[in-house]
């Protein structure tokens, strides 16, 4: 099967990394299986320990028609398991309802859009268990203070509780990638926190994180009323509040301009 550089493919090829990723997914049901969807299985090396795993329904969303024939020939017990489609594109919430854990060794390019999804589908997901680029699990992990801490670590922390599991060198993919990987768990969060408008609250987010070396007041006055927060909050620049003072500010904020 050959590797598509347009849709960012990178073949894990190590046995043992495989399995760990998959034994990585820990969300399971005493009484019935969890809907399992595995992103982009390609030649399939998640998906054979997957569909060994009693606990999970297993659905495989591959892009790649290549690479679904080719699974259909590899591993004739997915054949029935395999949506054919665009997981952007793909209507979790339609097909599925809590719980759902999700799984996949992610492509670099559509990192991003991958785990916008996962936040809009939040009420179904429980656990995601992605093997991405390096950089962007460390982000997504980092604590407010860090340089690292933005945009994707606020939103997915509002909801998941975040582990960097562990790092995966470029010499175990086909062909291997140009950086390092990391292994990234979500895990739906038991923290009190309550986001009153999501909506509110990731504009709040992507705007001052926007123009992250501008302390929140500059960023906000134009478009919210900050007349009841506090100096201590409005002084600060958006890396250096938690993701509880965000949730809190995006809760007390009203929108003067859209």
């Amino acid at each position: 099967m050959r590797t598509k550089k347009h849709l960012g493919q990178h073949f894990l090829s190590d046995e043992n990394i495989a399995i760990r990723i998959v034994e990585s997914l820990t969300f399971k049901q005493e009484a019935k299986k969890t809907e399992c969807i595995e992103i982009g299985p390609g030649k399939g090396i998640l998906t054979k320990y997957l569909i060994k795993k009693e606990e999970y329904n297993l659905t495989a969303v591959e892009f790649d028609i290549e690479a679904v024939e080719y699974l259909k020939n590899y591993l004739p017990d997915v054949e029935n398991k395999i949506e054919n489609t665009d997981i952007l594109k793909y209507d979790m919430d339609k097909k599925y309802d809590y719980p759902l854990v999700v799984i996949g060794n992610i492509p670099y390019n559509i990192s991003a859009p991958i785990f916008f999804k996962v936040i809009e589908n939040r009420d179904i997901i429980a656990q995601t268990v992605f093997m991405i680029q390096k950089e962007v699990a460390e982000r997504i992990a980092a604590d407010h203070g860090s340089k690292k801490f933005g945009i994707l670590s606020v939103l997915l922390q509002a909801y998941y509780d975040i582990e960097y599991l562990f790092t995966v060198g470029e010499n175990v993919f086909d062909p291997p990638p140009k950086v390092k990987s990391a292994v990234i768990r979500l895990t739906k969060t038991k923290k009190n926190y309550k986001v009153e408008d999501y909506k509110k609250f990731k504009r709040i987010v992507k705007q001052t994180f926007g123009q992250r070396r501008k302390m929140l007041r500059n960023t906000l006055k134009n478009t919210f009323d900050i007349t009841n927060i506090p100096n201590d909050i409005l002084t600060k620049r958006p890396e250096h509040l938690s993701v509880a003072q965000f949730i809190e500010l995006s809760n007390n904020l009203k929108i003067v301009k859209k």
